[in-house]
């Protein structure tokens, strides 16, 4: 009266396996015992199962069953432990052989009738399926999701009569293939519906944001209200170079496991574009909970974070930024758990230059008193500045650009500068893991960053007459090297350094 099923449960984007051991007393008044950690939705796995069981013609044992999950000192989440319990308890009262279960690794929830109902995190299980040789049995609708990994045998069910029958030999469950095995087309990838081309003026934006895709810089705009920042952040991710597998594969495991990929969707094929309000708070950027969940940075990994009206947001949700920004992935530690998520993405971020919005801008004027526009402005700590290399100022738009009918230059021909400047720094940074300049660290800065002497000397009369500080000094460098790899030089020239200077607006001001 003893059966065991396999399945898996998942800590962070990874999947962990987990025996559900099923355990039918021969006597005893009727209860009904899960133990290994399960939370409350397992918990309720009990009543579901039941009425499954009940609705599908098989009887729910009437005498003391235990369900033991182990490792029983892991914490257990989720309704996906609905099917293997109900496929546990059928074998355990002698419907099924327990032999026939070992090569295969179930997980579903159940709705009352019978019906399964999808999972998150299929993809990280496929994942474990593999490593773990085994057969999986999911929810229908998350078998082209599954199937994305090649060398594993995916199986899809729509009702738990199905999954009982195929088990028995007497029926079949719909196999799932990606293109024969090979790796899903991302033939679509870098197809975006909005397009530079839709942009009037701001010609000198343009360009900043040409050179932070570029060399994967952070950029901060500052401008009047109207003058189209969200509108040019909106469109950076189609001028980045397109997804590749790998990245493909990274984000849609994320997206996965926080239950966010599309009906029907099996890999995300364009880049994240993420945009969380300013009233958001730090657990919901970073990730976290009781049982930690990925969070804004997470599902922007391979894409861009678009903070709009940065200084509303509250300074710790800020501040929390740090690690993911150096580090290109954030940990989560709660009492539960300890985990990981992936979190390389650009930060773009966009601010007015007051708390009114027009200083600067000669068609309106000005109502905030200087020490107004300093609080306002430090809202923005400077260890954060600090991990930002662009500054970029966006004025209000002139109206002979507004009522212009020439269209601007589009994503696609910007992209195409983008990769070949892009190629450049893959080959300077063959086996470094570093895939663009701003990801450089001081020994590849001293490395690649020399500057010749009329940049040398600019660079000491820039640093003179502006008060540079180091961290300035830094991303100017950086930004040089992006901006000669863009002109095709070997050498940064005194040219691709006055262009960077000119890009740290806030430390002329600061």
């Amino acid at each position: 009266m003893l059966s065991r099923v396999r399945s898996a449960s998942l800590y962070g984007i990874e999947a962990h396996p987990i025996d559900v051991e099923v355990d039918i007393a021969s006597r005893g008044l009727p209860h009904f015992y899960i133990v290994g950690l399960p939370d409350a939705s397992v918990k309720e796995s009990r009543d579901r199962v039941r009425a499954a069981l009940k609705n599908t013609g098989f009887s729910f044992p009437l005498r003391p069953v235990t369900i033991n999950m182990a490792p029983a000192d892991l914490k257990k989440e989720g309704s996906s432990f609905d099917l293997p319990i109900a496929i546990g308890l059928t074998a355990a009262e002698g419907l099924l052989e327990e032999s026939l279960l070992a090569d295969y690794l179930i997980m579903g929830e159940l709705s009352l009738d019978g019906k399964i109902k999808p999972v998150k995190g299929s993809l990280s299980v496929a994942m474990l399926a593999r490593k773990t040789n085994a057969r999986l049995i999911l929810p229908m609708e998350n078998g082209p999701e599954a199937a994305v990994v090649a060398g594993v045998t995916v199986l899809g069910a729509d009702s738990l009569p199905e999954v009982i029958e195929f088990l028995r030999g007497t029926g079949q469950l719909k196999e799932f293939k990606a293109d024969g095995g090979k790796k899903p087309s991302l033939a679509q990838a870098g197809r975006y519906d909005e397009d530079f081309s839709d942009v009037k003026g701001q010609e000198h934006a343009k360009r900043a944001l040409e050179v932070a895709a570029s060399g994967g810089h952070n950029a901060l705009m500052i401008g009047p209200p109207g003058a189209g920042k969200t509108m040019l952040s909106r469109r950076l991710p189609g001028i980045l170079p397109p997804i590749t597998f790998e990245e493909a594969l990274e984000t849609t495991r994320v997206h996965s496991v926080a239950g966010l990929l599309k009906d029907g969707k099996a890999l995300l094929d364009t880049r994240p574009f993420r945009t969380p309000h300013h009233t958001v708070s730090d657990v919901a950027l970073v990730g976290g909970g009781q049982f930690p969940h990925p969070g804004e940075v997470s599902l922007a990994h391979n894409g861009v974070l678009f903070l709009d009206e940065l200084p509303e947001f509250k300074r710790s949700v800020l501040e929390v930024l740090r690690q993911p920004l150096e580090n290109g992935e954030v940990t989560v530690s709660r009492a539960q758990a300890s985990v990981t998520f992936p979190a390389r993405f650009m930060l773009v971020s966009a601010m007015n230059p007051c708390p009114c919005g027009y200083l600067g801008d000669d068609r309106h004027q000005c109502t905030c008193s200087p020490g107004a526009v300093t609080r306002y402005r430090a809202r923005v700590s400077g260890p954060l500045l600090d991990r930002i290399d662009i500054h970029i100022e966006v004025p209000a738009v002139a109206y002979k650009d507004l009522s212009s009918d020439h269209p601007g230059e589009g994503s696609a021909d910007i992209r195409e500068r983008v990769m070949k400047a892009r190629l450049r720094q893959l080959d300077r940074f063959h086996g470094e893991n570093i895939y663009a300049n701003g990801q450089m660290k001081t020994r590849h800065i001293k490395k690649f960053c020399r500057l010749n002497g009329p940049a040398q000397g600019l660079m000491e009369t820039a640093s003179q007459k502006l008060a540079l500080s180091a961290r300035a000094y830094t991303r100017v460098l950086k930004l040089s090297r992006t901006i000669a790899d863009m002109d095709g030089q070997e050498d940064i020239g005194p040219q691709h350094l006055s262009e960077a200077i000119q890009y740290r607006s806030l430390d002329r001001v600061l």
